[in-house]
């Protein structure tokens, strides 16, 4: 859909590159993150960590919406997800 003009709000509404981080020791293998991504932009790893889990990984980073689902459904806490709004208060 092509709009005639852009939205007064489109730059708070944009969408903001985001950078996820995956601590691979803490991943047990769930598959959570990977099932609900709506983008798909996570896999599972065929490595295992030092648990004995194949653990999640970032497939392609530039299809991320920064939803921050991924973060959210993960039971371990082992995904971070920082965008460039909330990295820089860091």
């Amino acid at each position: 859909m092509k709009l005639w003009r852009q939205p007064f709000d489109y730059v708070e509404q944009a969408t903001k590159p985001a950078k996820i981080s995956i601590d691979k020791e803490r991943c047990k293998g769930c598959g959570f993150c990977v099932e609900f991504c709506p983008r798909k932009v996570l896999k599972m790893s065929s490595e295992l960590n030092p648990k004995g889990y194949n653990f999640a990984v970032v497939d392609d980073e530039s299809k991320c919406l920064a939803c921050g689902f991924c973060d959210l459904v993960c039971p371990d806490f082992a995904i971070k997800l920082s965008t460039a709004d909330n990295s820089s208060e860091a």
